[in-house]
């Protein structure tokens, strides 16, 4: 994992992590960490008990993997997730 992070960084790619619909591809194409070390950074930064929950989340989810989405869904949010107010 990159030493260059900052805690906003690690903040928001936990937040990303969390997302349904942010596949890891965003989290390395933005912050250049690959899931194995997202995974790292999310064991490290939750409680266990957060931990598992998530691992639990993410495991198969078709909305983490870029290559696993169907056809034609390009986002990495829902269209309605960053109304401006």
């Amino acid at each position: 994992m990159s030493d260059d992070l900052t805690l906003e960084d690690v903040s928001r790619i936990i937040e990303m992590a969390w997302e349904d619909r942010t596949p890891f591809e965003a989290i390395e194409t933005g912050y250049g960490l690959q899931e194995k070390d997202v995974i790292g950074l999310m064991r490290r930064q939750l409680k266990p008990g957060s931990f598992r929950l998530w691992r639990k989340r993410v495991t198969g989810r078709t909305t983490k993997h870029a290559r696993l989405r169907p056809e034609g869904v390009t986002r990495a949010y829902c269209p309605t997730q960053y109304k401006h107010r």
